[in-house]
């Protein structure tokens, strides 16, 4: 019983240093919250600032086309899934990224629309730039997916 009794006072005493560090911690952030909006406010003040922020402000955003079909934009993915584990810039052989693309999709979803979407996933840099310039509505297939990206 003794033993329990200072287990406990020893968890009580802990329990009221973890509740002090955690009310220090707070205090600590909301010190920096406001240095963050000190300097903040400092940037935005600042006469050289205030130009390339303005010019920041009237720079587009990116848009990008839709390439695939309505059905395929509106497949779900799991929310347990694990994308595909591969990646092409376009300097990678494009029959092996392929093969291993398939080979991981053959392990989890056999769905047309899902593969297309996924197979988007695993591109970047000069490869992402040729998904993004397909036209609108271009892709309706995997496999036509397939030949545009071998093309």
């Amino acid at each position: 019983m003794q033993g329990l009794q200072e287990a406990m006072a020893a968890s009580r005493a802990e329990q009221e240093r973890i509740q002090l560090d955690f009310a220090a911690l707070q205090t600590r952030n909301e010190e920096l919250c406001h240095a963050n909006e000190e300097l903040r406010r400092e940037m935005r003040n600042h006469p050289g600032n205030r130009e390339a922020e303005d010019r920041e402000c009237f720079t587009p955003p990116r848009e990008f086309s839709m390439s695939f079909l309505q059905f395929i934009m509106e497949a779900v993915i799991p929310p347990t899934f694990v994308g595909p584990k591969v990646t092409f810039t376009g300097m990678e052989d494009l029959e092996a990224h392929l093969t291993a693309f398939h080979m991981q999709m053959m392990l989890v979803s056999g769905f047309d629309a899902i593969r297309c979407k996924l197979f988007m996933s695993t591109l970047a840099g000069m490869a992402m730039d040729w998904f993004i310039s397909l036209p609108d509505g271009h892709v309706t297939s995997f496999a036509q997916l397939s030949q545009l990206f071998r093309e």
